[in-house]
């Protein structure tokens, strides 16, 4: 199969020299297209800013904001097989970016903020034959909001996890049907995680 797979975080910014982001480190992502790769499976990586070696094997898209990830993501998914979306996306943006840095002023300052691109929600709409497997990272009513993503993006499951995934080495995942039925769990690094997931997409969700 050819995979497509969102990874990291995006950055909305500011100014020239400041952003909003996240705390996605990209452990998942990069684990899914390294397991995908030793499977035997062809791995395009869009991937946001991390501090991670590339797979050897992976063609990789860098990214930095949620519109270039967009732009990415329909230009290759179309020539793909499914995508794994991984990829922690800022939900909202400033309204206007100020060209250059700002400066003291010694005031409060209003920074308005609008929302961003569902980029999933856009592919899950035009994937035809192709497979969609989206991540809900949740703390609160984690399956009732893992759910209600599902069904937006169209995925044809979900993979629910928690705020201690982030920046950890360790994952603890829960795989959600549209039918709302708990099709599997898998916990442990998150380098075995994503071999048990590449596993579970093959026998369960690219058949």
């Amino acid at each position: 199969m050819r995979i497509l797979i969102t990874a990291g975080p995006t950055r909305e910014y500011v100014d020239d020299v400041r952003f909003l982001s996240n705390a996605s480190s990209g452990r998942m992502g990069y684990a899914l297209a390294e397991a995908a790769i030793a499977a035997g499976h062809e791995v395009i990586l869009v991937t946001g800013p991390v501090d991670l070696d590339v797979p050897d094997g992976a063609k990789v898209s860098a990214i930095e904001t949620t519109d270039e990830l967009r732009m990415s993501c329909l230009e290759l998914f179309p020539s793909c097989d499914g995508i794994i979306a991984t990829a922690a996306v800022c939900d909202y943006r400033p309204r206007e970016r100020v060209h250059g840095k700002m400066t003291k002023t010694g005031q409060p300052i209003v920074l308005e903020l609008v929302e961003t691109s569902d980029v999933l929600a856009e592919l899950g709409a035009q994937k035809g034959h192709r497979w969609v497997v989206g991540f809900a990272l949740e703390s609160q009513d984690p399956r009732n909001n893992a759910m209600r993503k599902l069904r937006m993006k169209q995925c044809d499951c979900i993979v629910l996890n928690d705020t201690s995934a982030i920046s950890s080495l360790e994952n603890r995942v829960e795989i959600l049907s549209p039918d709302a039925e708990t099709q599997a769990e898998f916990t442990g690094l998150k380098t075995d995680v994503a071999a048990q997931l590449i596993t579970f997409i093959e026998q369960r969700i690219a058949r």
